[in-house]
């Protein structure tokens, strides 16, 4: 996997948040940041974040103009990540943007939603 987070991480460590599931690698970063990297458990989670960040790419770019994808590219290109943050914007987009996004994936808006939320609560936020 390649992805740049931006800081430099300070600590790193394989760690189960909620008892009974599976282990993510939690980070913490110079400026305190602190991060996880969770792996997808279904193909069919990990197609809907695909197809989720690649319209978040497109239909919600950065405000200070930089491309999403060549920041997280910076020294090697993002191979088998899903920048999870994009992903979670969808919920403060307006309206009429979610309702495209979610029409490009065959669902509605709501569906899309309860797809982020669970997968936040899947592991203990």
């Amino acid at each position: 996997c390649n992805f740049h987070i931006g800081e430099i991480i300070l600590s790193m460590q394989r760690a189960t948040l909620i008892p009974g599931l599976s282990e993510a690698l939690v980070y913490t970063t110079i400026s305190g940041t602190i991060g996880v990297l969770v792996p997808f458990t279904s193909h069919e989670d990990h197609d809907f974040f695909t197809h989720l960040e690649m319209h978040m790419r497109s239909e919600n770019p950065p405000l200070c103009g930089r491309d999403h994808l060549s920041f997280r590219s910076y020294y090697y290109p993002v191979k088998n990540v899903i920048d999870g943050d994009l992903c979670e914007q969808f919920n403060s987009i307006e309206a009429p943007k979610q309702r495209s996004i979610a029409e490009d994936m065959d669902r509605i808006p709501a569906e899309v939603s309860k797809k982020l939320e669970d997968i936040r609560t899947q592991y203990a936020f």
